[in-house]
């Protein structure tokens, strides 16, 4: 029953998901038969220089666990961020691309028609996706789509669907403890939490 709640929970959130597939093409430059290896350059006081910018490093103080069991929630934390924050980043990138491909249709009609769409194919191809994750897993997708998109699950519902939709799905998900409206607090009860995304995405995990 958890797994089902939560497949229509994640599915809220990732109905913005446009679900069409992005390819970045890679074209290797040649020279006389042998590779050239482009370096951005910058001027400084009249002599261009190589330019290089340096990924930034985190040092946090050392954790400290109380015993065994801490040890083992801090693991499954890094594992469920690892698992559920590319899902956030494709809801980041999705709401930008949906919202400027919606702002070029010529009415709400179209919007709208345009949204269910997008809605059954989310359905489809999520879907599966969605059954692989915990019930844990699915309310920290929540707050990391909050983190992400500075927008809660309920508000980005809500604004491409309408308030009864949102409001069907968030009332859906507070029955079994979940809720489309949780935020995220880097500085407090998720400041664990967001440690861990800063070093999953600087790959220091």
């Amino acid at each position: 029953m958890r797994k089902r709640v939560f497949t229509i929970i994640t599915i809220a959130i990732c109905l913005l998901l446009a679900g069409l597939p992005r390819c970045v093409a890679q074209q290797a430059q040649h020279a006389q038969s042998k590779k050239v290896h482009l370096m951005p350059v910058t001027v400084y006081e009249g002599d261009t220089i190589p330019f290089v910018r340096l990924p930034t490093v985190y040092i946090f103080k050392p954790l400290k666990f109380k015993n065994k069991r801490q040890m083992r929630q801090y693991a499954k934390l890094v594992r469920d961020v690892k698992k559920v924050l590319p899902i956030a980043n494709e809801v980041n990138r999705a709401i930008i691309e949906t919202y400027e491909y919606l702002m070029t249709l010529p009415d709400e009609e179209s919007r709208q028609r345009h949204l269910k769409l997008v809605e059954k194919s989310i359905k489809e191809q999520y879907t599966p996706r969605m059954k692989k994750l915990t019930f844990a897993q699915g309310k920290l997708l929540i707050k990391l789509v909050d983190r992400q998109t500075n927008s809660t699950g309920y508000e980005l519902v809500k604004a491409f669907l309408g308030p009864f939709r949102a409001g069907f799905y968030q009332a859906f998900a507070a029955l079994f403890g979940a809720s489309l409206k949780k935020e995220y607090d880097p500085t407090g009860k998720d400041a664990l939490t967001e440690r861990v995304v800063l070093m999953v995405q600087n790959g220091q995990l």
